[in-house]
């Protein structure tokens, strides 16, 4: 027996290809519109078994907020997410928001209807290999940039921050202390502590290793230096 269906994407063309592969596979297919956008009072107004809503997104931040008005609003209705092969938090975010599934975009129609049975019938429809890889993210998440760059950066106190970004911008050790109003030998120290806090060992190595990891976009807003030999603007 065939499934009342809705199909919603941003591509029409694939929006309108699917509906007619899955109408000529015998299920009732109410409408293939786009944008996503408007995917959520359309659904909630026709009120199909299944809904299928693609993204070229998975990650965006709001992007399944369609998803989670139409659940609220026809709960019984099992949404399905057509997607490219996504990030695992992808696909935990198109779970949490309430979908029953998520089906790539190059998946076969044999795949897509099977997929669509199973959530018509209340079952989680998702690629074994995609679901593994959701749940290793979320237990093992990897380490991400701007994290690596906060930690780095909570290491240092505010001095040593402004002699980081001073080593970065180039300065030599007089220069450093020409900017920061001390005596050489105490900008000489200041360096060697902020090379051995970040674990490395040369003043190049710093730098590279602040800009790799975000910290001298983070430490820019907290130092706002004058480099020596020029007069702040007033």
């Amino acid at each position: 027996m065939g499934v009342r269906l809705m199909v919603v994407d941003d591509h029409r063309l694939l929006a309108e290809a699917l509906a007619s592969a899955l109408k000529l596979r015998g299920h009732r297919v109410l409408a293939a519109a786009a944008p996503a956008a408007g995917a959520a009072e359309l659904v909630i107004t026709r009120a199909p078994e299944v809904c299928l809503i693609g993204t070229a997104t998975p990650a965006e931040p709001g992007i399944f907020d369609p998803v989670v008005k139409i659940k609220r609003e026809r709960p019984q209705v099992a949404v399905l997410v057509l997607g490219p092969v996504p990030n695992p938090r992808g696909i935990a975010a198109a779970f949490a928001a309430g979908a029953s599934g998520y089906v790539r975009h190059d998946e076969r129609i044999e795949g897509v209807e099977r997929a669509i049975m199973k959530a018509r019938a209340g079952e989680a429809a998702v690629a074994p290999q995609l679901l593994q890889g959701a749940f290793s993210e979320l237990l093992n998440p990897a380490a991400q940039p701007d994290d690596e760059g906060q930690r780095l950066l909570q290491m240092l106190t505010p001095r040593e921050v402004e002699v980081l970004v001073r080593v970065a911008d180039g300065e030599d050790t007089r220069l450093i202390a020409a900017g920061m109003g001390i005596a050489p030998s105490t900008a000489r120290t200041h360096v060697q502590r902020v090379l051995m806090k970040l674990g490395v060992g040369s003043r190049l190595e710093a730098a590279a290793l602040a800009a790799r990891t975000g910290l001298l976009d983070r430490a820019g807003p907290l130092t706002q230096h004058t480099p020596a030999g020029q007069t702040p603007e007033l």
